[in-house]
C-alpha cells in the first residue's frame, strides 16, 4: 500500500493532502497518482504530485513515525 502526497495551490495559497494508493509496486503507485493529477485538474484548484510513500499503516500516527518526522 502506498500514500502519495499532493501539493494543492489556489492563487497565492498552497497546502498538502495526502491519499492512499491501492497498488502492488512503487511503479504503478506513481502512475495512478499522476493519472488522478490529470483526471481532477479540472478546477480552479490546481494539483501536483509531490511525493509516493510506501506505508504498512496509513494515516496512522505513532511514536516511531514522529520520532522519524523529528530527525528529518
Amino acid at each position: 500500500m502506498f500514500m502519495a502526497e499532493f501539493k494543492l495551490r489556489y492563487g497565492s495559497m498552497k497546502w498538502y493532502v495526502r491519499r492512499i494508493v491501492e497498488a502492488e509496486t512503487f511503479e504503478e503507485a506513481k502512475e495512478l497518482a499522476e493519472r488522478y493529477v490529470k483526471a481532477i485538474n479540472k478546477g480552479e484548484v490546481k494539483w501536483e504530485l509531490n511525493d509516493i510513500y510506501e506505508v504498512d499503516k496509513p494515516l496512522t500516527i505513532t511514536k516511531e513515525m514522529v520520532e522519524k518526522l523529528e530527525k528529518a
